[in-house]
């Protein structure tokens, strides 16, 4: 089987406000993620530590399938689970996963999603997100209520609808192809509240390298703010991956069939929810 070469950077900042860093990230493939924990001193902290931890067993490998990474998403819910119980405030955590499995015999991205944590796809000069946020601004995004511009300052922002650690909060997956040249990005809401759409676009297509890109997004948000903690993987594909078109900067791929980045079902957990294209 092919390998897929990739180049990762990570970085995660507490922020200029809090005090503790609640964030964790793992950009070791074929795994990368981010994980937003909730739950204050001792808590948060210790959740989000909880679902990297729970992930950490598949680094190194080119054959995970998705039903491990189903496995370990069950097994964060257990850990974090455990970590709320010690707790009297409780303790959760968001996930933005990417993980590189091995489907029908050729890798795929698979996208995992619980609560408001996102994962972006750059190709030529188009940004996807790929991930639809698990949170009330969303919903009301949904509803017509509000524009996404005005997600990042809508009172109680921050509520989300999901979180790893409640048994009634199942993650979303998407398949999606890996792409030689893409660029993709995985980061916490203290990225996403900070950085318009326009600004995330900007800063993934300066052209440094994927750890010096992941610096540059945290030093924006910084500057904007820097409310949250703040963090960012960026993960670039050299090879392995479907041959894009010679036109790739306007984001065009071979087929609209090898393109597609389909919702699936895995053990049963499916989802049909539509996701943001920015273009």
């Amino acid at each position: 089987m092919t390998g897929i070469v990739v180049m990762a950077g990570a970085r995660s900042d507490v922020g200029r406000v809090r005090k503790l860093n609640e964030d964790a990230v793992l950009a070791q493939y074929p795994v990368f993620l981010v994980a937003d924990g909730m739950g204050g001193h001792e808590a948060g902290d210790l959740a989000s530590a909880a679902v990297v931890d729970a992930f950490r067993h598949l680094v190194g490998r080119d054959d995970v399938q998705p039903e491990e990474v189903v496995t370990a998403v069950e097994s964060a819910h257990t850990a974090v689970s455990q970590v709320a119980g010690r707790h009297a405030r409780g303790a959760g955590s968001t996930l933005a996963a990417l993980v590189a499995v091995v489907q029908n015999g050729s890798h795929a991205w698979l996208v995992v999603n619980i609560g408001d944590s996102r994962v972006y796809r750059l190709v030529g000069s188009s940004l996807e997100q790929l991930t639809v946020d698990h949170s009330v601004v969303q919903e009301l995004v949904d509803a017509g209520k509000i524009s996404r511009s005005e997600m990042s300052t809508y009172p109680g922002r921050n509520v989300i609808t999901r979180a790893v650690g409640d048994s009634q909060s199942p993650a979303d997956y998407w398949l999606s192809p890996i792409v030689t040249g893409e660029r993709m990005l995985l980061c916490s809401d203290g990225l996403s509240n900070d950085l318009s759409d326009e600004a995330v676009l900007a800063g993934l297509s300066l052209g440094g390298s994927a750890e010096q890109t992941a610096h540059a997004l945290v030093d924006q948000a910084l500057a904007r703010g820097g409310r949250d903690n703040i963090s960012a993987v960026v993960v670039d594909v050299r090879s392995g991956g479907l041959a894009p078109r010679a036109d790739e900067v306007t984001g065009g791929f071979a087929t609209s069939e090898q393109a597609a980045v389909q919702p699936i079902e895995v053990d049963t957990i499916t989802s049909r929810r539509e996701r943001p294209i920015r273009g």
